[in-house]
């Protein structure tokens, strides 16, 4: 029943579940289908985090390889991410990972490493591939302000836009 519970928890409250589960998070925050291992009090994120899909990893499952040497083993470690940090669709942060501020991280990507502040970075395993200041110029110049349109009026800007004004 306590299953059934924290899994409905999850779907209507997903910052609440998080916090009840021992997550530390700080304001604005947006948890979307997220996933935390076993440990989930050993996550910590700052102001502004926002994760999609993701799942949070805090111990090495590796050990099963050496359980019959050592039955009791286990290689558990904390996740930190710093502030304004967009974690994209699908990705995977490995335990110890420290994130610094001001950082996007690519879809489906697995940041095994710690991961400085001000950059973008992507892929498997996730590397640096450009600086934020970079990112945030090329968004600049190509997106739209049309964040707080209507979906009526979004939708007739951007079928204007890419279809309609050839």
């Amino acid at each position: 029943m306590l299953r059934i519970y924290y899994f409905v928890y999850k779907l209507i409250s997903p910052l609440g579940y998080a916090r009840k589960i021992g997550v530390k998070f700080g304001k604005g925050c947006r948890f979307i289908k997220v996933d935390f291992s076993t440990e989930p009090y050993l996550i910590k994120m700052g102001d502004y985090v926002s994760a999609t899909k993701v799942r949070f990893e805090t111990h090495d499952g590796g050990v099963w390889v050496i359980r019959r040497k050592n039955s009791n083993i286990d290689l558990v470690r904390p996740i930190n991410i710093g502030n304004n940090v967009f974690i994209g669709y699908g990705s995977i942060i490995l335990p110890g990972v420290n994130i610094g501020d001001n950082v996007v991280i690519g879809a489906h990507s697995v940041v095994s490493k710690d991961i400085p502040s001000n950059v973008v970075v992507a892929g498997v395993p996730a590397k640096v591939i450009k600086p934020i200041s970079e990112y945030i110029s090329k968004i600049e110049l190509l997106g739209s302000d049309t964040k707080k349109l209507s979906k009526k009026d979004k939708r007739s800007f951007y079928l204007n836009k890419y279809f309609f004004n050839d």
